[in-house]
């Protein structure tokens, strides 16, 4: 390797470190300005839950998948009856009066505030998503996990839950490949208009298995 070539991948590495310093800097004065936030929906959803005889936990927690493929847990305030399990199809979702509205409004997905706070996940980023969707994908779709998952992605402003889950992989990649604070920022002002259209908001359980059928088979064919 040439000089002028190390050169160049020392400016590569040194303009990385410094967004991604930068990055948490943001991330981390942004969760602080809304922790009044989710504290107040805390307390009305706690209100609510009281009032309509459900005393179990706000607060979701579920094992996810995160940067370089380390498993931690993820938190969201709870939309869904208690006991509601992804891996269960012989039961239909439901919804909780006011989990209803925060789905649609995505706001059960700030209480991953508390990832961000903790160092595990980003405000942007491609999404976390359950241990089987690591578990089935290829070395170069685990890519996506070379870096923190976020709150909200390329992915989840170019469809959300309507593309399939190769192109979210596709996107998320493109992201991870082309980070910069450009790309963060658009991202930011697409995912408000995506937040306010409230399309594919929601995604069922059979959904996720479905998306996880499909991991299964490509690696199937790849074997054969």
């Amino acid at each position: 390797m040439d000089e002028a070539m190390i050169r160049d991948e020392v400016i590569v590495y040194e303009k990385n470190k410094i967004y991604s310093v930068i990055k948490r800097i943001f991330d981390m004065l942004l969760a602080l300005i809304l922790c009044p936030i989710v504290i107040f929906i805390y307390i009305i959803i706690k209100v609510s839950y009281i009032f309509s005889g459900d005393f179990h936990p706000v607060m979701f927690k579920q094992k996810r998948t995160g940067k370089n493929g380390k498993v931690f847990t993820l938190y969201k305030f709870r939309t869904m009856v208690y006991g509601n399990d992804v891996y269960d199809l012989t039961k239909k979702d439901k919804f909780t009066k006011v989990g209803s509205l925060l789905r649609k409004t995505s706001l059960d997905e700030l209480g991953q505030i508390i990832n961000v706070l903790k160092g595990e996940m980003s405000f942007i980023g491609p999404r976390p998503w359950i241990v089987e969707y690591y578990e089935n994908m290829n070395n170069n779709q685990r890519h996506r996990c070379d870096v923190l998952p976020g709150i909200t992605g390329l992915a989840q402003v170019k469809g959300r839950n309507n593309i399939n889950v190769f192109d979210k992989i596709k996107y998320d990649l493109e992201y991870v490949s082309n980070m910069s604070f450009k790309q963060d920022i658009k991202i930011v002002i697409l995912t408000i208009k995506t937040v306010i259209s409230k399309n594919g908001a929601y995604a069922g359980k059979s959904s996720i298995q479905n998306e996880i059928e499909c991991l299964k088979e490509q690696n199937k064919k790849a074997i054969n």
